[in-house]
């Protein structure tokens, strides 16, 4: 079976989310080479024990290195809990990042329900 390559991402008010979204599938995503932007991936090591290779923070180059590993076809999925209801600064780092896992039909999961899909999808 080919190595799953995965990213986790979750917005300030998306990030307890996604550790409680990330809880009951610790098996799955054990399974994974797991990578997360600077806060998310550090919550996701130190309550979960998930093994997650940290890039920058969001708004300091971290959805850029996602974005990146798109592009050069690194990246299996991407899980990018955003908060609809928050103006971000770095608004037009995050919408890089989705345009750019769009374009290359990377599999991309907003909200807990899609992101369960798409590890369904990925891990049987």
């Amino acid at each position: 079976m080919a190595e799953i390559h995965l990213a986790l991402v979750a917005h300030d008010a998306k990030k307890d989310a996604m550790v409680e979204w990330a809880r009951p599938r610790l098996a799955q995503l054990q399974q994974c080479t797991l990578y997360g932007t600077g806060t998310t991936g550090g919550r996701l090591q130190d309550e979960l024990g998930l093994s997650v290779t940290r890039m920058k923070s969001g708004p300091l180059g971290g959805d850029a290195q996602l974005g990146a590993m798109i592009a050069e076809g690194r990246l299996n999925a991407l899980i990018f809990f955003t908060d609809p209801l928050s103006a971000l600064p770095h608004d037009v780092d995050v919408k890089s990042l989705l345009r750019l896992g769009v374009y290359y039909d990377t599999p991309l999961a907003m909200s807990p329900s899609t992101a369960t899909m798409v590890l369904d999808g990925l891990v049987r």
